[in-house]
């Protein structure tokens, strides 16, 4: 399948890895690169050291097109950036912040610039800034998402109709009949975070990974929304924000119950009570830990077998 997207990264699916804080170092984004799609190393959880050496080692390891996800709001962002350019990377993946800050920057550089949205406004403001691309990401996602809590469904389709850079679906996706279904929305590509934290390559923690085996429908809810809205798998933790959100708590309060490290502790250290445990819907049907290039292969055999069906059943 050749279309925009593969020819924007030179790639051979229209599958992108998420750059997921605490899961997706340089193994895993160079297996997905190595297997056809684009592996993202996720910066944001990582010190600009731990990035250098992330991408050093991917460099190794890949001889394809692999990118970094770059939080805007990262307190260290210059000396990120720094790596980035110096290290020769030659697609950026910008979320949690102003587009137009940082994207003029890199596309003097020749890097590729591709933007995280989850509304039309930022989706516009995206493409007038001069990104390549943009990720639409509905409600479904885990990890950090939008206010609006527009779905998928609906919201690709809108997006497709606001711009004229390519786009890339993101959130509740991640087997080969939901690709199809984004493609059919009008999407270039995909954008998959949760199946691939089951992957084998995957840093998150085997305790994270078995209770997102272990998980069913409704056992994540998007929480936070005073600070930074997140998907949370419910647990411990779950249940003290639940309860202080419910009890109207001031964003100072959530602020404080948050803390630092929550995130690691829970997907990176394993601790499944007091951790932050980010991860999508579509988590409730996952049930098994795969090689990357084995997850990539699945999801082409099943787009491929579901867009046949569909041409048999033709009205």
């Amino acid at each position: 399948m050749q279309n925009r997207i593969t020819q924007l990264f030179n790639i051979q699916y229209p599958i992108i890895q998420a750059g997921m804080i605490w899961c997706s170092g340089w193994k895993l984004a160079s297996a997905v690169s190595n297997a056809g799609g684009l592996g993202i190393i996720g910066a944001g959880s990582m010190y600009p050291e731990i990035l250098l050496e992330h991408i050093k080692k991917c460099k190794a390891a890949t001889d394809k097109p692999f990118a970094v996800n770059l939080p805007l709001l990262y307190p260290e962002i210059d000396k990120h950036i720094k790596a980035i350019i110096d290290q020769g990377v030659k697609i950026v993946f910008t979320s949690a912040g102003n587009p137009a800050t940082y994207t003029s920057l890199f596309k003097e550089k020749g890097i590729t610039v591709v933007h995280v949205i989850a509304n039309e406004k930022f989706a516009k403001k995206a493409e007038a800034c001069g990104a390549d691309a943009i990720v639409a990401e509905g409600f479904e996602a885990g990890g950090h998402n939008g206010r609006e809590e527009t779905t998928t469904l609906c919201l690709i389709p809108q997006i497709v109709n606001a711009v004229n850079i390519p786009v890339i679906a993101a959130g509740g996706i991640g087997t080969g009949r939901t690709m199809l279904a984004a493609i059919a929305l009008g999407a270039d590509g995909v954008q998959i975070g949760s199946r691939f934290v089951l992957s084998e390559e995957s840093s998150a923690h085997i305790n994270f990974k078995n209770a997102v085996l272990q998980s069913a429908e409704g056992s994540t809810e998007l929480s936070l929304k005073q600070l930074t809205p997140v998907r949370l798998l419910k647990n411990k933790f779950y249940e003290v924000v639940k309860q202080a959100e419910t009890r109207c708590a001031s964003k100072e309060e959530l602020i404080e119950l948050l803390g630092r490290g929550r995130a690691k502790k829970g997907m990176f250290e394993g601790d499944l009570e007091e951790g932050e445990l980010e991860i999508g819907q579509i988590s409730g049907y996952l049930k098994t830990i795969k090689p990357a290039a084995e997850i990539i292969k699945e999801i082409v055999s099943e787009y491929n077998s579901a867009l046949n069906e569909l041409e048999h059943q033709k009205l």
